[in-house]
């Protein structure tokens, strides 16, 4: 797409409702294309696909469906050559995978892992194996993750994540997983890492499930919301608490202590993300309006300050670095869109 003789820096989508989750398309054919989902305190939601016109340069929607309750998380098929169909899942109540066409998105599955309940335990996350596109694995409030094989909708493996001490053998004290995110490490397809609301971030391998290991724990045992693997290093990954107003480096080779605290925001944050394309750095987005990029190729000495900060019109929701396109970041605060030209 011809942008850069326009020379904009900013494009901004107003949506009909708050945005919340929110995820750059990476066919190459698709480029400029975002899906976005509502957070409307109800049962209807709604997710859209907007797009760059190229012409008026202005955003358009090209589709609106219906989603049950608002989208933990929306995501489109890592598939950076086209050579799968066009789809997109998104978590709330359940999995959903949609096929995507020029005209419709109408839904493809359902990915139901409650068989004997009438009770759903809602997906607080998931992620999609970039490797193999066939694997995506979700987690859920009721304390598992569970991985998908897409083919069949079958489970491949279910993890329970219990505290990481044994005072007797009841389950009592499970907690909620709030994010789960596949590593590039040792081949990409095998292992994952989640977090959650006992303070922990664990790792996992799909080869060997009988055991987890502990990367972290919060020294306030603070629930920890989000994580996300450096994409071009396997050893770092990016974490934080509940409320909290700092970002936690972490280096897999040296469990349980911070390699880095990113702690510039004045109010809690919402979202990371990682360059697509360079291991030093990420953009951190918080309620204080601010978008953050870090340098941290310094560590472990400390990180005093960003390196770049952009400042919004409203508590920043969530924050996307496109994979394809890495001089482009989105944020969605409110009921808007923005891409930022980095």
């Amino acid at each position: 797409m011809s942008l850069h003789g326009k020379r904009k820096e900013i494009y901004k989508y107003d949506a009909p409702w708050t945005v919340y989750a929110m995820n750059w398309s990476v066919r190459p054919d698709k480029r400029f294309r975002l899906a976005l989902g509502s957070f409307v305190e109800e049962y209807n939601n709604k997710v859209q696909l907007v797009g760059l016109e190229e012409e008026s340069s202005e955003f358009v929607c090209r589709n609106t469906f219906d989603h049950p309750y608002p989208t933990t998380k929306i995501m489109w098929i890592p598939d950076t050559k086209g050579v799968y169909p066009d789809l997109l899942a998104t978590s709330g109540d359940y999995l959903r995978i949609w096929r995507v066409s020029d005209t419709e998105t109408r839904l493809e599955c359902l990915l139901n892992n409650n068989k004997n309940s009438d009770f759903c335990a809602p997906l607080t996350s998931f992620d999609w194996n970039e490797v193999d596109p066939n694997l995506l694995g979700t987690s859920s409030i009721d304390t598992t993750c569970t991985i998908w094989g897409l083919e069949t909708g079958q489970v491949l493996g279910r993890v329970n994540l219990v505290s990481g001490h044994v005072k007797t053998q009841l389950i009592a004290h499970d907690k909620e997983v709030y994010d789960i995110a596949f590593s590039r490490a040792g081949g990409g397809r095998d292992m994952f890492a989640s977090v959650g609301a006992d303070g922990s971030v664990r790792m996992f391998d799909l080869r060997h499930l009988e055991h987890s290991t502990i990367i972290y724990e919060d020294p306030q045992h603070h629930p920890l919301l989000r994580l996300c693997w450096n994409k071009q290093d396997p050893n770092y990954l990016a974490t934080m608490a509940m409320d909290g107003m700092e970002v936690v480096i972490l280096d897999v080779r040296v469990p349980c202590t911070p390699v880095a605290r990113l702690n510039n925001h004045r109010a809690c944050v919402n979202g990371i993300a990682w360059a697509p394309h360079s291991s030093c750095h990420i953009c951190t987005a918080a309620d204080d309006h601010q978008a953050l990029i870090w340098d941290i190729q310094q560590m472990p000495r400390a990180i005093e300050d960003p390196i770049l900060a952009y400042t919004a019109e409203g508590e920043i929701n969530n924050v996307q670095w496109a994979s394809t396109q890495p001089d482009w970041i989105a944020i969605c605060y409110n009921n808007c869109l923005e891409i930022l030209r980095v």
